[in-house]
């Protein structure tokens, strides 16, 4: 765990002053910075990091997307990326004939807070960070995708990749400058440094203020932020407040001691929309693209191991005692009941997966079936898996008799974690144990800390986790990051199952570098793996929740599309009702 210290800087007492009311002010053209401070709860706990080369969580994500610039801009109308556009660094870009190489131009105007101009070379920063492999980062799997990254001057970034890949823009875009004249030489600093709570110099709609923990995030208006509509930022700032769950959440933006909602829990949208009509705040609905998941780990989690070590060799993981057994997943797959989850834990908000593609994308197999539930058949592939019933007794777990990979005794248990205050994944995390009950395992539950429970993850000593995965933007459906086997890092990629098929491994490069691109051919591809993974179960697939964002109506330039909430809020404006 990082160090969670109290961390001031000069001239935020104002700001902090006003963190529990809804500033309001008078006139209808605010003056820049004076626009009052949009304040958001945040139920998941601390951002474990604003460092954006660490940053995996959403709320590291939702602060370091404030704190840095875009690299390249995206339309939030059209979904597509754009050029000379006023919100990102990239002008123009150019592609070599064999579509490997882009070759980027940039600005030269805009600046760090402390007046150092941003460069190509602190998107290379970013990729030497990644490259390094010391620094405890989710975006390793870029080293499979990206062959070099140069920065031959200032305002050019060249960017080369293994193969020419229809995912090249968005893995591009996701080398977010850093200052690097002010952050570590050697990178292994990078994981402990001070910065990482503390980002002293930053570039993007806002600058840091304070981080207080397990209380908030406080932002201040930078009005040297290059991507400024008008040049100018118009709220005074933002404040990220820890709230201890989802309903509490919904009670303090109802009462206005928040005025913007993220996702709010579906048990309680229907007060939302009330509000709505009563013209307290205003609501906005779109096809999700949040989804949760139950992981499975399949190695064994008392000696971690990566897939490779540093000269590529493959490592001997071993085998988890229950999930490393294929048969063992699908009778847990079997054993429960989504549709119940779907009807109990979201209220109807959302849509069974029968895989791990949302039903929102473009490359979704609507042909494919859901896994049903049948607790007989699951009871008789544990049987198979030899974990028997040995006692007749329904209280106890069964015990393992010849099974492929427990010692004969070992119980039918296992610990199944979740990230505490969401309400949704205690709801499921309670089905699951109950479902799973019936047919003879035992499940310790436990909903912790959010930061810790990453840790864990990480660290990869985990049975199961309860956990979701927010879609990047715009949508595509390449799961390199989470199922390849080279994201199979510890600490720090996204694969923690330590998943490893290299059929999935071989048809992931073959969708991501298909010639021409073509959504419809590379669909046929995706509709493939999706099948494998149904039969694999890394993850037993659970579903996708429908976003909503709220604000309160005196939020003047609240105007948000699908999974782009704050695209244009430095010209928010509280006003006075």
């Amino acid at each position: 765990m990082k160090n969670l210290g109290r961390l001031l800087m000069a001239g935020t007492a104002a700001l902090l002053a006003l963190s529990l009311v809804v500033p309001a002010v008078a006139q209808d053209t605010p003056a820049p910075g004076e626009g009052g401070i949009v304040i958001e709860g945040n139920f998941g706990g601390d951002p474990a990091t604003m460092n954006p080369v660490l940053s995996s969580d959403t709320a590291s994500q939702r602060v370091v997307n404030f704190l840095f610039p875009n690299l390249i801009s995206i339309d939030p109308a059209t979904q597509l990326f754009r050029k000379n556009a006023p919100d990102a660094l990239v002008t123009d870009w150019t592609i070599s004939d064999d579509g490997k190489v882009y070759t980027f131009k940039l600005r030269d105007d805009w600046k760090w807070t402390d007046g150092t101009p941003i460069t190509s070379k602190d998107s290379l920063y970013f990729w030497d960070a990644v490259k390094s492999g010391v620094v405890d980062t989710q975006s390793v799997f870029l080293l499979d995708i990206i062959d070099k990254v140069e920065a031959p001057d200032d305002t050019t970034l060249v960017v080369t990749f293994k193969n020419a890949d229809c995912t090249a823009l968005a893995n591009a875009g996701g080398l977010i400058p850093m200052p690097a004249h002010i952050l570590p030489t050697d990178f292994k600093e990078l994981n402990t440094s001070d910065y990482n709570l503390n980002p002293t110099v930053t570039g993007g709609t806002f600058s840091f203020g304070e981080f207080r923990a397990g209380e908030q995030v406080s932002l201040l208006a930078n009005q040297t932020y290059g991507g400024a509509t008008d040049g100018k930022v118009i709220p005074s700032g933002f404040i990220y407040k820890v709230v201890p769950d989802q309903n509490v959440l919904i009670e303090q933006f109802l009462a206005g001691e928040t005025n913007v909602i993220d996702g709010p829990a579906v048990g309680r949208r229907d007060d939302i929309l009330k509000a709505q009509t009563d013209g307290k705040v205003t609501a906005y609905q779109f096809p999700g693209n949040s989804w949760d998941y139950l992981m499975l780990n399949y190695a064994d989690p008392k000696n971690p191991q990566s897939a490779f070590d540093a000269s590529g060799k493959a490592l001997d993981q071993g085998h988890h005692p229950l999930f490393g057994d294929p048969l063992v997943r699908q009778a847990v797959a079997k054993a429960i009941d989504v549709d119940a989850m779907v009807k109990g834990a979201v209220f109807g908000y959302g849509t069974r997966m029968p895989s791990t593609m949302i039903p929102a994308s473009w490359a979704f197999d609507k042909n494919l079936p859901a896994i049903t539930q049948d607790v007989d058949a699951a009871a008789k592939l544990l049987d198979e898996a030899g974990f028997v019933d040995d006692d007749n007794d329904p209280a106890t777990p069964r015990v393992a008799k010849g099974a492929k990979y427990a010692p004969d005794g070992t119980p039918l248990k296992f610990t199944l974690y979740t990230n505490e205050g969401n309400s949704r994944r205690g709801t499921v995390g309670t089905l699951v144990q109950d479902q799973l009950k019936k047919i003879g395992f035992e499940v310790d539950f436990q909903a912790i800390d959010f930061n810790t429970l990453l840790d864990i993850m990480d660290g990869q000593t985990f049975d199961a986790v309860i956990l979701g995965w927010r879609n990047g933007y715009p949508d595509d459906p390449d799961q390199t990051q989470i199922f390849t086997t080279k994201s199979d890092v510890v600490p720090g990629g996204s694969n923690n199952m330590s998943y490893s098929n290299p059929e999935v491994d071989k048809l992931m490069e073959e969708a991501r570098v298909l010639p021409g691109c073509d959504p419809t051919a590379r669909a046929e591809i995706y509709h493939k793996i999706q099948k494998i993974m149904q039969d694999d179960l890394p993850y037993v697939p659970l579903f996708s929740t429908e976003g909503m964002y709220a604000a309160s109506s005196n939020i003047n330039g609240f105007s948000p599309y699908p999974s782009q909430l704050y695209w244009n809020v430095d010209t928010w404006a509280l006003k006075t009702p």
